[in-house]
């Protein structure tokens, strides 16, 4: 198989795997306070430790969860109910309309059941937020700002500096989902200026069901669920110290190698995208041109007439598995709601194929999806009468 999914997922690493399988043997609930549970506590603790040192945070900052739609969830409802119980005016929730639905969806839920008011923030055609509009966005009804590091379907990097910088004016805590982004950019959440951020594992080599919500202290999050009080009364449940162990240990993998992976990502994808462009040229590259916006392993095509169902479904009897866009849509291909916010009709956002790189991918891999791709196109553009 040609695995060109890793946006979706990416292979687990084998450091990852051996610390969870280390991990695993010990016996101990991490509350317990015997010596089996004293030993699970320092295995979550260490691992806390080394997230926190990977991203920039401090280690009480690492809130574990079950992955990034958690944090995401934990970081717009907790953190809206808890500025509005300290500031029952600022009722403004304002997120980019090219979010995850992990973030989208809670913020268009607080604004459906009437507790808050929605504000989806426009983009521009390669998929990034404009500074101006923000600006003129937010203000002293505001209770906070969700935009995400980089984009999971076209890659867009946004401006995440100036979403600090317009926000900080009215004193509003800034949320980016960072799960695309933290193995190819340099992710510290002091640095950034950001309040609180989401990272998955899987992502990064680790294990599905694993992830963080790095929150500044003082920030006020409402838990979504009540229970035993743990991770500051915010996130209550059984620690998972293998999977935290997993997610320590990729992590540090990932960020190590991060430069020089996201260098040669940047060559692979160069050589890809020229000849997509010269092989499929029904197609149009999507995202922003310049390198410096836009992470290294993405190339997102919009080509009308051929059904992104039918193109995938072309791909993998060939052997390649690639995406339409957000693998979490309960596998239904939908017309994408990133392309449209950046003008593509519903139409043509149906008709897209993500196409993205990893630690794994080569140029054989390159060369296969180019020798598979235009003739997918061409029988699904048939398919459909273009």
């Amino acid at each position: 198989m040609t695995y060109l999914d890793h946006a979706a997922t990416t292979p687990l690493r084998a450091s990852a795997r051996e610390a969870w399988l280390a991990a695993a043997e010990e016996v101990g609930n991490p509350s317990s306070l015997h010596a089996a549970g004293r030993r699970a506590r320092a295995i979550v603790e260490d691992a806390r430790e080394r997230i926190a040192a990977a991203l920039g945070a401090d280690a009480p900052e690492v809130i574990l969860t079950s992955g990034g739609t958690e944090a995401d969830n934990l970081a717009i409802k907790g953190l809206h109910w808890g500025r509005l119980a300290q500031e029952p005016s600022r009722r403004d929730v304002v997120v980019s309309a090219v979010e995850h639905h992990a973030v989208l969806d809670p913020a268009r839920w607080l604004a459906e059941r009437g507790d808050a008011d929605l504000v989806e923030l426009p983009v521009d055609p390669t998929g990034r937020v404009e500074a101006a509009a923000l600006a003129a966005t937010v203000g002293p009804a505001t209770s906070l700002v969700s935009v995400m590091w980089a984009n999971n379907e076209v890659g867009a990097v946004q401006p995440v500096a100036d979403v600090v910088e317009a926000a900080r004016v009215h004193g509003v805590p800034v949320h980016a989902d960072a799960v695309q982004a933290v193995a190819y950019l340099d992710v510290h959440l002091h640095r950034s200026g950001l309040d609180a951020m989401t990272v998955s594992a899987h992502k990064v080599g680790g294990p599905v069901g694993v992830g963080a919500l790095l929150a500044r202290r003082g920030l006020p999050l409402v838990p979504l669920a009540h229970g035993g009080g743990q991770q500051r009364s915010v996130r209550s449940g059984t620690l998972d110290a293998p999977g935290a162990a997993a997610f320590a240990a990729a992590l540090d993998e990932a960020v190590a190698e991060r430069a020089a992976e996201s260098a040669r990502l940047e060559r692979l994808r160069a050589r890809l995208a020229e000849a997509l462009r010269a092989h499929v040229p029904e197609a149009t590259l999507s995202g922003p041109a310049d390198s410096a916006h836009r992470l290294p392993g993405i190339v997102h095509l919009v080509v009308p007439g051929a059904r992104a169902e039918s193109v995938l479904f072309l791909l993998d009897a060939a052997g390649i598995a690639a995406s339409s866009g957000s693998a979490c849509t309960a596998g239904v291909v939908q017309s994408s709601h990133v392309a449209m916010a950046m003008g593509w009709s519903a139409d043509d956002a149906a008709c897209t194929v993500r196409l993205s790189l990893g630690r794994t991918s080569t140029e054989e891999d390159v060369a296969a999806v180019v020798a598979a791709l235009p003739d997918a196109v061409a029988r699904a553009r048939a398919a459909s009468g273009r």
